[in-house]
């Protein structure tokens, strides 16, 4: 069997039978252009024949078609083979050149296809370190080092908006989210917290109830998962009287915890935000919260990218681990 050449087989793989048309209007097959770098490497018609494995005189007569068509000699005979003439050896430069850049974006797109390179936008409520979705971002990027992975952190209405309009590929929201347009999956749960001030009268507690925290005031953030955390306060202490007092702050998630620790009030969160570094704050579970939180994925159903598929694939594999446990 004929060795086949490591520069050029692969090339020859790809490009066999489709060519392009010269400035002169010649359509010229690439694989003779394939065949006319493997001589300009060999130096030599038969050795570059054996290194493609085709016949000798199929790589001479595309090589002198070749050179008929563009009026120009590439190479010239000498007894122990051929060599570049300085037209062949300008000519063979420039279609290296070409022809690296047409396999490496042939390769290129092959990897796109199947996820391995691209990028990938994800939209988060909050991304704290040792979180499952933290986790879940991290081990996707060891997994597809090639794909860049963009995180823009917001509100669950801000981020199905930016899904609609193409501006994210996927965004990962609290609850179960019903869009006709969207599909949503469940990823992972967390138990709903509260945190108070260290010296709260409650903070000694191994937990509260709902009915604890029924007169205190309580902190939001206007973004992130704020709307979210007020819709299930006033859920939690409807019928209740008077009614819960919420205030609302256009600040991040430290700041908060930071003003909670001040007295200014208490909150509700997920257990995860226990995890951040905060002082003069104590988690305490809610003991008649009926649930676990909830946190879905949301992706538009016309997005198609194998990159999202295999970070919705690798969730769920986490998602099944983490209950396994």
């Amino acid at each position: 069997m004929r060795r086949r050449s490591s520069v050029h087989a692969g090339h020859e793989r790809l490009l066999l039978g489709d060519g392009y048309r010269s400035p002169l209007g010649t359509r010229i097959p690439l694989a003779a252009l394939i065949q006319t770098l493997a001589v300009a490497e060999h130096l030599n018609f038969r050795h570059a024949a054996n290194a493609l494995g085709v016949s000798q005189s199929s790589v001479s007569a595309r090589v002198k078609t070749l050179e008929d068509d563009l009026g120009i000699l590439l190479f010239e005979h000498h007894t122990r083979g051929v060599r570049l003439t300085d037209a062949g050896r300008h000519f063979v430069e420039g279609v290296a050149a070409g022809v690296d850049q047409l396999d490496h974006a042939v390769k290129t797109a092959g990897m796109a296809a199947h996820g391995d390179c691209g990028c990938l936008r994800i939209g988060v409520h909050a991304l704290i370190p040792g979180s499952f979705l933290a986790e879940l971002i991290g081990q996707y990027r060891q997994d597809y080092s090639r794909i860049e992975v963009e995180i823009t952190e917001g509100t669950a209405r801000d981020a199905v908006m930016q899904l609609r309009a193409g501006r994210l590929d996927i965004s990962f929201v609290v609850g179960t989210p019903k869009l006709p347009d969207c599909h949503s999956r469940r990823i992972w749960t967390e138990p709903l917290m509260a945190a108070l001030p260290d010296r709260h009268p409650l903070a000694d507690r191994s937990a509260v109830a709902w009915a604890d925290l029924a007169a205190e005031t309580f902190l939001v953030r206007h973004g992130g998962t704020g709307p979210q955390v007020y819709d299930h306060i006033v859920l939690r202490l409807a019928g209740s009287w008077p009614a819960p007092s919420i205030l609302r702050f256009a600040v991040e998630r430290s700041t908060l915890l930071s003003m909670v620790g001040q007295y200014f009030g208490i909150t509700v969160a997920g257990a995860a935000t226990s995890w951040l570094p905060t002082s003069g704050v104590t988690f305490l579970p809610i003991a008649d919260e009926p649930e676990p939180i909830t946190f879905s994925a949301v992706w538009s159903p016309f997005n198609r990218s194998a990159a999202l598929q295999n970070l919705l694939a690798l969730a769920n594999k986490m998602s099944r681990s983490a209950r396994h446990v």
